[in-house]
């Protein structure tokens, strides 16, 4: 029996109804945008999925296939995703459409085989959980991994806090309007209101049904009682009282934190690149008002608003908003004396984020002919892709002077497949390390089983996304959950969408209602939302026990994530599987076609 017909043996016995040569067909895909992701990760000094390139490793060589293995794509459908391999954006595009089938059987194999590892050993899980001393859901560390700044506290904190301050600070003035400053007072009686009329329904910040695919009415809602005024006042970091009410609020979330100890946070701050001088004031407003805590770590988001201030005339072309964003970066990091507080401050910053309405219509393709930035200067606002790969491509030098210097490096995390084209999700698997969202996966079956064999993290928030993009039943969190992607839950925006102290547990609570999540599911997005987060190795040390970076069981401790060696073995083993399938179908080819050459030349000899 030769290598072909053993593995036609073994493959299908694991994936029936699909004939071989689809399987090689796509397993050489499938490989080939592996390495592309590993190659743009590990340029970046972002993390790879240590199981995924053990296997492209050690089974391939940690060789990429040879390109021209690939069918021949036409020209028009090759796009530059990269620095210098502009076949790869292409490449992931053009291997949608003809992979489906493979892809979507693999990812309904991956469901069931959880459906029937749940039937068999869904007593012994709880079981192991039981005998752990002292450990169970409530005291595990959680990390919110996607929630922005502004939205941290829910409406009753932020309602009391403004009652506190139209009390404590009157008089303080707060406001200029036409070289006039305005007091507190004078800024709610201009509205006719007092601090007593105030309510929750007065403010009107929560999202409803109205919010629904209406992007532009939920940014409405983060203005309290509808006025823009009062939120430059009250949750922003640069104004007249230089931020010092939202150091405040902030300040009393992080406290909340504190005392409950197994709540983690990783804020989201605005740096919008219309100026140079954004990074010294954020960093200033850090240090002054002390939001330090050992519960938060701080993403800096760049919206996409190329356009608006263009359109301003604040910014003459992109370049100039890149140089914004990344110098005062650039010289903090050669120069830590050149911006002191800047320095002291990116050393509690773990990455970068991309926001704004996905589902905004593109009417620029990203390809080799797109402008460069210092040419773009059209009203157009760039696409998803030029923002997403401009980003990669400044921090990953950043990230090379940093690591030089001994600094902390930074990661890509931005917002990905809430809306809007799928082939963000394309630029969202080569160029970052995890996303946020990632609805639209549920779309596309090839993209999903690559964010499956590559470990991608997927910060949820079903609460949010019931408002904005999907209702609560059609959320894939559970699929997602079930099939074995790194998937974890966050609020994105509990000023929104929360209504209780602690909105990360509520977010937990309704998942776990809806969706009759077991308490192995729930331990089991904690623990991802601490292995997909950007605290310290040091930190995840403590939280997840000193072996954490192990492969499989090995790096499991039951006794600090409450999560069963079961579940941890199964999800690697099932991992490995998949990993073994495809590369052991690109090996046996490989094996072949060097068994024919050989004989090919002994015939010669002949």
């Amino acid at each position: 029996m030769d290598r072909q017909t053993m593995f036609e043996l073994v493959f299908f016995s694991h994936t029936p109804q699909v004939p071989f040569t689809d399987l090689l067909d796509a397993a050489k895909c499938v490989v080939k945008a592996l390495f592309i992701r590993e190659k743009y990760i590990s340029l970046s000094m972002q993390s790879f999925c240590r199981t995924t390139a053990r296997y492209l490793q050690e089974e391939l060589g940690g060789q990429p296939l040879d390109l021209n293995t690939f069918e021949e794509m036409p020209e028009s459908s090759v796009s530059a995703g990269g620095l210098n391999q502009s076949l790869a954006f292409g490449f992931l595009i053009a291997y949608f459409s003809n992979r489906k089938s493979f892809c979507y059987r693999r990812l309904q194999y991956l469901s069931s085989k959880f459906q029937m590892h749940i039937l068999l050993n869904e007593m012994k899980e709880l079981a192991a959980q039981k005998k752990v001393p002292h450990r169970d859901f409530y005291n595990i560390r959680k990390v919110d991994t996607h929630i922005h700044a502004s939205s941290c506290m829910n409406q009753k904190h932020l309602l009391r806090f403004i009652k506190r301050a139209m009390k404590k600070y009157p008089g303080e003035i707060v406001h200029v309007e036409q070289s006039r400053g305005q007091t507190l007072l004078e800024v709610f009686e201009s509205m006719n209101l007092t601090a007593f009329d105030l309510s929750v329904d007065t403010l009107d910040m929560h999202a409803d049904r109205n919010t629904f695919h209406r992007f532009d009415k939920f940014n409405s809602k983060y203005n309290p009682i509808g006025e823009s005024i009062l939120r430059e006042i009250f949750i922003k970091t640069d104004n007249h009282v230089e931020g010092k009410y939202f150091g405040h609020i902030i300040k009393e979330v992080m406290a909340d934190l504190e005392e409950s100890k197994y709540q983690n946070v990783e804020l989201r701050l605005s740096i919008y690149g219309r100026s140079r001088d954004e990074w010294d004031k954020l960093a200033q407003w850090a240090i002054k008002h002390k939001v330090y805590s050992d519960n938060v770590r701080w993403l800096v988001q760049v919206p996409r608003l190329f356009d608006v201030y263009h359109t301003k005339k604040q910014l003459s072309n992109f370049q100039e908003m890149l140089e914004n964003i990344f110098m005062p970066l650039f010289e903090v990091t050669v120069n830590p004396s050149s911006h002191p507080q800047l320095h002291l401050f990116l050393e509690h910053v773990v990455g970068f984020d991309s926001v704004d309405d996905e589902s905004k219509p593109e009417h620029h393709i990203f390809n080799l002919d797109s402008p460069k930035p210092v040419n773009w200067t059209e009203e157009d606002n760039p696409p998803y892709s030029y923002y997403l790969y401009y980003v990669y491509a400044n921090m990953t030098v950043l990230n090379h002077l940093r690591r030089q210097r001994n600094l902390n490096s930074f990661v890509l995390r931005p917002h990905c497949g809430e809306a809007g084209p799928i082939h963000h999700l394309v630029s969202g698997f080569m160029l970052s390390e995890n996303i946020s969202h990632g609805l639209l996966l549920r779309k596309a079956p090839v993209l999903q089983y690559l964010y499956y064999l590559a470990q991608i993290g997927i910060a949820m928030s079903p609460l949010s996304n019931n408002s904005l993009f999907l209702s609560y039943h059609r959320n894939p969190l559970p699929e997602y959950l079930s099939r074995g992607l790194m998937v974890s839950l966050s609020t994105d925006d509990p000023l929104q969408f929360h209504f209780t102290k602690e909105p990360l547990m509520e977010e937990y609570s309704i998942a776990a209602q809806v969706w009759k999540l077991s308490s192995c599911d729930m331990c089991e997005l904690a623990r991802n939302s601490v292995l997909m987060s950007g605290f310290s190795h040091q930190v995840k040390s403590y939280w997840l026990g000193p072996h954490y970076l192990k492969e499989g069981q090995e790096g499991n401790d039951i006794r600090r994530t409450n999560v069963p060696d079961i579940r941890v073995a199964y999800r690697f083993e099932t991992l490995c599987e998949e990993l073994n399938l495809i590369t052991q179908a690109v090996r046996s080819e490989e094996l072949e076609t060097a068994e024919e050459q050989g004989s090919l030349c002994m015939g010669a000899r002949r």
